[in-house]
């Protein structure tokens, strides 16, 4: 008599935690690449004469970059936690992120600013959002 042996396919599924690692690890690289994004844009809108200041205070190019990379960050821990509860997380995400990021227009819109700086800090959630959503949600369909 021959022994035979059987092989039988193993596949790892994604754990919630694994999920989770995930999603930070791409928020984290989003986060970077939109703050980088919105910092260029930001020193280009300059470059081209567009004033930064808001209520006679210039916000500085680095400010771009750091308020970009918290709300990156905010958006991974959405992420995460729709993740694990929602029932279409991907769904729900970017539904979730667009209105947000349409809400986040009205402080510029209110600025103390000209329209050409309102303008600008408008279209600078654009380029963040643009970046961050699309790798965000890419994560929950994982």
């Amino acid at each position: 008599m021959t022994a035979t042996t059987m092989t039988v396919p193993t596949t790892r599924q994604a754990t919630p935690s694994s999920t989770g690692r995930k999603i930070w690890r791409t928020g984290a690289m989003a986060g970077l690449g939109a703050a980088a994004a919105t910092s260029a844009f930001a020193a280009l809108a300059d470059a081209v004469g567009v004033s930064l200041k808001v209520s006679g205070q210039a916000i500085p190019v680095l400010g771009f970059a750091q308020i970009t990379f918290v709300a990156a960050m905010i958006g991974a821990a959405l992420a995460v936690v729709l993740s694990r509860r929602a029932q279409d997380p991907m769904r729900t995400f970017v539904r979730t992120t667009l209105a947000l990021t349409a809400i986040s227009f009205v402080p510029d819109v209110l600025a103390d600013a000209q329209t050409a700086t309102r303008i600008a800090l408008a279209l600078s959630h654009v380029v963040a959002a643009a970046i961050v959503i699309p790798a965000l949600t890419s994560r929950l369909t994982d």
